[in-house]
């Protein structure tokens, strides 16, 4: 009986591997390798291990048995094989539930399908055409507070800089609101955002559900944190609901993300609630902080350490934005080709998502391995990316290769940014704007220079892979003065 691309294990023919014929790093009693693993190395273990015992391993996460994949076949045979054959599973599915953050990142069948409606709406790329303005707004005054700290000689977190962009034009074009953290230095948003990944990977990755017995003084931190993004968008949530009941027209076209959602029903034709609309907030201000910040942010380290290739940056930025600072619309930006080839570049080497954790819901097969019900199946993203089968000089940045001058070869098709199948993520277009937007603006207006050192520049996981340790100097170029 075939489920998607799979077939149950009980049609197949020929050899056929189980569980145990699978190699892996060996383990201990009862921890299996769990003392083997830092969840902030997630990836780079996982992906050590890879090089070490192939392209389909198993480790041990206490009684848990996970089974590792980084054929790009079989990845994404997973992922278009969803939700039929695969899902988040129990374990994860249980932890975003108790933080209530069970929205449409964590939901699954017919819920999903509801809650993904909505937020491909909000994200779809028609409606980013009239709210170009307000991406606009946000780069002009994140130039503005650059040009200030450039004036100033500082250094700067450029993670921590970039999120307040991504922030502030997630909040202005999803919800309406304008969180304004460019020209804040109080307590921000993105501070509350930044505990709740560790938390979610820390808590998925532990053997034993401690937090919910004894309470350590990070739990406390962070339910405090989740409590005052709460309290915050339920304000946004009430003055919604205020606004509808006042204007019960707004409930046919809602001009933006929070209206669709108070204004929207489930299936039983009841509206959602005030829980599964928070928790669908969350997943687009996290989504929406924490992946392109960090792509951008990868693209300049790359570009810090690629000098030669920032010059065409600039000239196309120059080119086409003419004397306008930053791009005033959606045609402008789209015209960027070789902004958008450095963050396809930076995606290849730098993927954010470079682990994706899912289970079997039913018997089936990937490849030779028969999987029962309920094994849990993780997925590394990377490793197809910079293999020297798929692209020439696998390790190298070079934008280049994707306008039309590919070194060896050039399969696209290893690569899953952005996942794929059904829950390909809704954001892909807002992602891009956002990249070519920021970086023709930062090279159109300023030197930046590296404040450290690259080698000191590391990965960390946290459900996201970002940059650590990346500080920069920038300077207003020459006749620019602004």
């Amino acid at each position: 009986m075939k489920i998607g691309s799979f077939v149950r294990a009980t049609d197949l023919d020929g050899r056929r591997r189980e569980l145990d014929d699978l190699p892996g790093p060996r383990g201990l009693p009862v921890l299996g390798n769990l003392h083997q693993i830092d969840s902030r190395k997630l990836h780079l273990i996982l992906e050590d291990w890879a090089a070490r015992y192939g392209p389909t391993y198993q480790i041990r996460i206490g009684r848990r048995r996970l089974i590792v994949i980084t054929d790009p076949k079989h990845c994404d045979q997973i992922l278009r094989a969803r939700p039929e054959t695969f899902s988040r599973g129990a374990i994860q599915s249980a932890i975003f539930s108790e933080m209530n953050l069970d929205g449409v990142f964590s939901s699954e069948g017919d819920s999903w399908r509801r809650q993904r409606k909505l937020t491909a709406a909000a994200l779809a790329q028609r409606n980013l055409r009239g709210l170009y303005s307000k991406i606009q707004t946000v780069t002009l005054r994140l130039l503005e507070r650059w040009r200030r700290q450039a004036d100033a000689g500082v250094a700067l977190d450029l993670v921590d800089e970039l999120k307040r962009y991504t922030v502030d034009v997630t909040t202005l074009l999803t919800f309406g609101h304008d969180a304004n953290s460019i020209e804040r230095d109080d307590d921000l948003v993105q501070r509350k955002l930044d505990l709740v990944f560790p938390t979610l990977i820390r808590r998925l990755l532990a053997p034993f559900p401690l937090w919910r017995y004894l309470r350590l003084p990070k739990d406390r931190q962070f339910e405090k944190a989740l409590a005052e993004l709460r309290t915050w968008l339920d304000e946004l949530i009430g003055a919604a609901r205020a606004l509808l009941a006042a204007e019960p027209e707004r409930a046919e076209r809602p001009s933006n993300f929070v209206e669709a959602m108070v204004a929207a029903c489930d299936d039983e034709g009841k509206a959602f609630s005030d829980d599964v609309i928070f928790a669908n907030l969350m997943h687009v201000l996290l989504a929406g902080e924490d992946t392109t910040a960090n792509t951008l942010s990868w693209a300049v380290h790359h570009l810090l350490d690629s000098s030669e290739r920032i010059a065409p940056l600039r000239e196309e930025a120059d080119r086409i934005l003419g004397s306008s600072e930053a791009a005033t619309s959606v045609e402008m930006a789209g015209k960027l080709d070789w902004a958008a080839a450095i963050a396809n570049e930076t995606m290849r080497l730098r993927p954010v998502g470079p682990v994706m954790g899912l289970t079997a819901k039913v018997e089936t097969s990937v490849g030779d391995l028969v999987l029962s019900a309920g094994t849990g199946v993780v997925l590394l993203t990377r490793p197809a990316a910079i293999d020297p089968e798929h692209f020439g000089d696998p390790l190298a940045f070079r934008p280049e290769r994707w306008l039309g001058q590919p070194v060896g070869p050039h399969d696209v098709s290893v690569l899953i940014p952005f996942g794929a199948g059904p829950r390909t993520c809704p954001g892909r277009s807002l992602a891009f704007l956002e990249i070519n937007t920021l970086l023709s603006m930062l090279y159109k207006n300023f030197e930046v220079h590296r404040a450290g050192d690259s080698k000191d520049v590391r990965e960390e996981f946290g459900f996201t892979m970002s940059p650590v340790g990346l500080k920069v100097r920038m300077r207003r170029r020459s006749g620019r003065g602004g």
